[in-house]
């Protein structure tokens, strides 16, 4: 079904989020920083997580930087042997848990509401309780740095090297009781999404009708319900073998320390696919609007997507090939790490015909969606030779397997998360990032990432460690495998790399300085989320769609010519936005702001300092925790009207939460 292109739009076509009909009463008191500490609007917690998540981006990029100026040439003198060890603990985590976790929840917070036509999440002031949980959790985490040093066990901790004998410091306690915290804020966002998903879907949009943004994030919802929990249990028991006298990883108490590996890669390979899924969400949205035609195969994109989600509970063990498993498990694990690879190639083969006999639009956007689906292949054809049982055993911890991972991570869910910072933000803050910047953005990080990475298949496979603090020239080498010209090489490519993410930011200032407004269908998209203003209202929509198509925004601007079987237009965005106005809902419910998520939240790393040092702290934060439980619970669903003022002529709107 041909499509009739659309020319991009020269002339912004700008609507206001503020009309005269179904206008909220704003609080008095929401303004301000106040309008951000205190908010429920599931918008505003979106880009708090993203402005998080960046930040600990930037702080997991310069520790990543150190790793690489240590490696660069031989007997590096960078950082010593303890430091290094912190470090790349410390990148691994950040990354893992402070970027892409967060990240992905940024664009979850902010978008599944608007592509399912809901007003808000089910649970808004659950929702505020998350993030912040998430912010304090980071902090704590990192606080270590100042307080005798971090974490230096590696981001997967193995027992009994995370035991008091090896690691003395309180940096593990810092990591596992931190991390505690960020698996409160993961299963509270959790529970909240999945309920909204299920419960709030505009009328007439079945599962089938969703956007597969959203399936994507449903699917990561679940798998973080059940995986979190696994981590948390072996997380107590680091805890409680710590800093309570508890023995479950002692092997002189007749412990076995595998126990912490099965724990920890139960959790670990789901997570794999918590990173990965969100950006495979992005790229389908971005996909079909930049190839003017629809995804192919949108139920095999599904299905595909929860087969990963399903199947990946059954390949953990493929992390410990090297630890004596036995033959039969080896066997059992190496087939379902060969079978995961089917539904990941569906999806490519799915991306791959979406864009074949479209008309291409090379925006940056798509350009970061097309980059994914290459170096995620390449990451994810390195991954498939760790089915073989015995080549994974020649790669564990060596550099082949830091390349593997950092193609799937970086390739796959980072270029996704920034094709869906140029997809979005127009949606998000109103203006358009520049374009010719965004090339220089994309290109600069695209041959940084292969000058990083592509050069540790060759490190790796000439037996370099991963965990290396460094190396000497007697163990280089010579000709094309030398090891000092390829970690050489790498850590230009990291700098490249960095550069690259610089000219993001760059970017964001020069837009943020930009006067010019956004058009309100730069990219004559096809979900939900664009059928309201840029930026969308508090209450998302004036009137909640009823939806009777797949992409249905796409189909109430163009509808299909009997005769030549083309999509002809039939509506503008900006049509379609002034009839939602002139039949706005008159009682619109929205939630109020409140103080006692962050007091909540911010309880938690109170009792966990009070582990560490004093039980009496975590006295005051058990404490602190019972009276903003205890006042949250009493707090009342609708503020009285004093405390709200008309900003706007229109209808007097109820807040409720």
């Amino acid at each position: 079904m041909a499509i009739i292109e659309r020319p991009a739009p020269t002339v912004p076509a700008v609507v206001t989020p503020t009309s005269t009909y179904g206008v909220l009463k704003r609080p008095v008191s929401a303004t301000g920083w106040r309008s951000w500490v205190f908010t429920v609007d599931h918008k505003k917690i979106g880009i708090m997580y993203g402005a998080t998540a960046m930040f600990f981006f930037i702080v997991g990029g310069v520790e990543a930087l150190l790793i690489r100026l240590q490696l660069a040439a031989p007997n590096g003198k960078v950082l010593n042997a303890d430091l290094y060890n912190q470090m790349f603990t410390m990148h691994a985590t950040t990354m893992v848990f402070l970027f892409v976790m967060p990240m992905a929840a940024a664009f979850a917070n902010y978008f599944v509401p608007l592509q399912i036509g809901a007003r808000d999440v089910a649970f808004p002031r659950l929702n505020a309780f998350s993030f912040w949980a998430l912010l304090f959790g980071g902090i704590f985490l990192n606080l270590a740095w100042f307080l005798g040093g971090a974490a230096d066990g590696g981001w997967f901790m193995y027992a009994p090297n995370s035991g008091p004998v090896f690691s003395p410091t309180n940096g593990v306690d810092f990591w596992a009781l931190g991390l505690q915290i960020t698996g409160i804020a993961s299963l509270a966002g959790a529970i909240n999404l999945i309920i909204t998903v299920l419960n709030m879907r505009a009328p007439g949009m079945s599962l089938m009708k969703m956007p597969i943004f959203t399936w994507m994030i449903t699917v990561v919802q679940f798998l973080l319900l059940f995986a979190v929990p696994v981590i948390t249990v072996a997380l107590f028991l680091l805890s409680f073998q710590r800093n309570f006298g508890a023995r479950f990883f002692d092997v002189a108490a007749g412990a076995d320390p595998l126990l912490w590996q099965h724990l920890f890669w139960i959790f670990g390979h789901p997570e794999v696919y918590i990173l990965i899924l969100p950006s495979f969400g992005i790229i389908s949205e971005v996909l079909p609007v930049f190839s003017r035609k629809p995804l192919f195969g949108y139920p095999f994109v599904v299905f595909s997507g929860a087969a990963i989600g399903f199947v990946g509970w059954g390949v953990w063990a493929h992390h410990m090939f090297a630890s004596g498993l036995g033959p039969v498990s080896v066997a059992v694990f190496s087939l379902t790490t060969m079978a995961i690879a089917v539904p990941t190639g569906v999806k490519i083969i799915n991306w791959t015909l979406t864009m074949w006999g479209g008309k291409l639009w090379f925006t940056t956007a798509m350009k970061f969606a097309i980059g994914l689906i290459v170096l995620f292949t390449v990451g994810g054809l390195s991954g498939v030779t760790h089915s073989v049982a015995p080549s994974d055993t020649q790669q564990t911890d060596t550099y082949y397997i830091v390349a593997h991972f950092h193609y799937v991570l970086f390739g796959g869910a980072v270029l996704g998360i920034f094709s869906g910072f140029y997809y979005w933000w127009p949606k998000v803050f109103g203006k358009m990032l520049n374009e010719k910047l965004g090339s220089w953005n994309f290109w600069l990080m695209i041959i940084g990432l292969n000058l990083t990475f592509g050069p540790m298949h060759i490190l790796g496979l000439q037996g370099q460690p991963r965990r290396m603090y460094r190396w000497t020239e007697a163990r280089a080498g010579e000709g094309f495998f030398n090891l000092a010209f390829w970690n050489m090489i790498a850590s230009i490519g990291s700098f490249i790399l960095t550069t690259g993410i610089l000219m993001f930011l760059i970017n964001v200032w020069v837009t943020w300085r930009n006067p010019k407004k956004a058009p309100l269908d730069p990219w004559d998209a096809r979900s939900l989320e664009w059928m309201t203003t840029n930026p969308p209202k508090e209450h998302n929509f004036d009137v909640i769609p009823t939806v009777h198509h797949l992409d249905e925004f796409f189909h109430r601007k163009y509808e299909e010519d009997a005769t030549t079987h083309t999509m002809k237009q039939v509506a503008t965005a900006e049509e379609l936005m002034a009839e939602q106005e002139r039949n706005a809902d008159k009682h619109i419910h929205m939630p109020s702001p409140s103080y006692w998520p962050i007091v909540l939240a911010f309880a938690l790393p109170i009792i966990t300092f009070g582990i560490i040092y004093s039980y009496l702290i975590s006295v005051v934060g058990g404490v602190i925790v019972l009276f903003a439980a205890y006042g949250w619970a009493l707090e009342s669903s609708t503020a009285p009207d004093s405390d709200f003022e008309n900003n706007t002529p229109g209808t007097a709107l109820a807040i409720h939460d």
